[in-house]
C-alpha cells in the first residue's frame, strides 16, 4: 500500500498524478486525508480521501507521498500525526517522497539528514535549516536509497513514475510511461 497524504491546500497535480500513475502499474495507493473525508486543494479541486492519517499503518505500508503546496505542506508540518507516520515508517525500513515543498516535511521528519534531495527552487534554505541536506536542482528527480524528491508540479508525472520504478522495476515503469504517451 501507498499512502498519499492529503491536508488542505495540497497541490492537485503532485498527489494525483503519482496515485493515477501507480495505479497503472498495479500498486495499491490509499489518499489519505490529515483532517476529514473530503480535502480541497490549492486550486479548489475537492477530493475524497481513502481513509483518514489515524487508519494508516506506518509498518505495513510500501511506500508514503508527501505532495506540496504552500497551504498543504504548511498544514502537514503542523500536524503531529503526519510527523509520527514519517518517522515510524522511515525507521521501519519504508521508502518515501516527497515533491515541490513537501521535502520540508521529510526534512522535519529528520528523513533528509546526509541525503541529496531536490525541491521546489527557492525553498531549499528552508529545508537546510533544519537538516543537513544536499539539495540540488540538478535533476527533476533525486533517488537517494529510499527516499525520492522532486521539483514542482510540472515533474509530477517523473516523480510517479520514479516511485513506480522504485516499487516494482524500471519494465513497469517504461510500461506505464509507453501507455500514457509520456516522452519527458
Amino acid at each position: 500500500m501507498v499512502y498519499i497524504i492529503l491536508a488542505e491546500g495540497f497541490e492537485e497535480i503532485e498527489a494525483l498524478a503519482p496515485a493515477d500513475i501507480l495505479r497503472r502499474g498495479g500498486v495499491e495507493v490509499s489518499l489519505a486525508s490529515v483532517k476529514g473525508k473530503v480535502v480541497s486543494g490549492s486550486h479548489g479541486i475537492r477530493v475524497e480521501a481513502d481513509c483518514s492519517i489515524s487508519e494508516t499503518d506506518a509498518e505495513k505500508c510500501d511506500f508514503i507521498v508527501i505532495p506540496g503546496g504552500l497551504r498543504g505542506v504548511t498544514n502537514l508540518l503542523a500536524s503531529d500525526e503526519v510527523n509520527e507516520l514519517l518517522k515510524k515508517a522511515y525507521a521501519a525500513g519504508k521508502p518515501v517522497g516527497a515533491i515541490c515543498a513537501g521535502p520540508r516535511v521529510l526534512a522535519r521528519a529528520g528523513i533528509l539528514d546526509s541525503k541529496r534531495a531536490t525541491c521546489y527552487p527557492g525553498v531549499e534554505g528552508q529545508i537546510t535549516e533544519v537538516c543537513n541536506a544536499a539539495m540540488t536542482q540538478e535533476a527533476p528527480v533525486i533517488v537517494d536509497g529510499r527516499v525520492i524528491t522532486s521539483r514542482a508540479a510540472g515533474t509530477a508525472c517523473d516523480f510517479g513514475l520514479a516511485i513506480l520504478a522504485y516499487l516494482r522495476g524500471a519494465d513497469a515503469a517504461q510500461k506505464v510511461r509507453s501507455a500514457i504517451w509520456y516522452n519527458a
